[in-house]
């Protein structure tokens, strides 16, 4: 029996998922990207305007063209995680972890009693009380969200196994871009030397059966993602668009 969620299935398979950020909030972007064949969307409510109200045309234009709506959330509070869970996001992203305790709190945000400390209140995740009753719904809405933790500093490295420990983390996500910034290389996203700590980190995820995810902008990185054991590869909105539009007018200029 699945999980409810195709992402986490595929995952749990050791099959590899991609995905797209997507910053401006616009739900035609979200099922663009879902005709086109993405696993999921990530709606990036850390960068850019996005609320959660102009976060929920998005999730619906997700359901409705059966693509899993995830969201990055910026604040690692569970009051916040909370309004986009309840909202029918089945993903959620929460950066700048940087030891157990602060991965802890991010993980149990999503969970219900027994496994963490979601709050409970009966709308649209519980389908307004109209197909069921919340007590037999808890165990598939646990079930069905997919925790992903953002590695993005150095100084989270001696801390990594004690976050791998903790039940109930689906993906460890590496984030080089903040990484590298965290190891004196801004704007320097691949960089040897940081190329090296995503991959010890890839390495030490994957041993304990946890998916580890990180970009793949382009066909080539994201291939070059895959083969180096990453399983969860996500591009973003705004850099396909600025390629695809710079490669027009240069093309129509040429």
């Amino acid at each position: 029996m699945g999980s409810g969620n195709t992402v986490k299935d595929k995952l749990s398979a050791g099959d590899v998922v991609y995905g797209c950020f997507v910053a401006p909030p616009s739900a035609p972007d979200v099922e663009i990207l879902a005709l086109a064949g993405f696993d999921f969307v990530l709606i990036d409510a850390e960068h850019g305007p996005i609320s959660p109200e102009s976060a929920y045309p998005m999730i619906l234009a997700a359901e409705s063209r059966g693509i899993e709506p995830m969201a990055r959330i910026g604040q690692n509070d569970r009051q916040v995680i909370l309004k986009f869970l309840d909202l029918g996001v089945t993903g959620v992203m929460v950066p700048q972890v940087s030891d157990a305790e602060s991965a802890s709190r991010a993980i149990t945000a999503t969970k219900y009693w027994p496994d963490g400390l979601r709050g409970l209140a009966g709308g649209r995740t519980f389908d307004y009380g109209l197909k069921a009753l919340a007590a037999d719904m808890v165990p598939g809405l646990n079930s069905r969200v997919t925790t992903i933790i953002q590695f993005e500093h150095i100084d989270t490295l001696p801390h990594l196994d004690a976050i791998l420990d903790l039940p109930d983390l689906d993906v460890l996500f590496v984030g080089p871009n903040d990484l590298a910034q965290s190891m004196g290389y801004p704007g320097q996203p691949t960089h040897p030397d940081v190329r090296k700590v995503a991959d010890e980190v890839c390495q030490r995820v994957t041993a304990r059966g946890i998916a580890a995810g990180t970009v793949g902008p382009t066909v080539a990185s994201a291939k070059d993602a895959v083969d180096r054991g990453f399983r969860m590869i996500v591009a973003n909105s705004p850099g396909f668009l600025a390629t695809a539009a710079r490669d027009y007018i240069a093309g129509v200029s040429g």
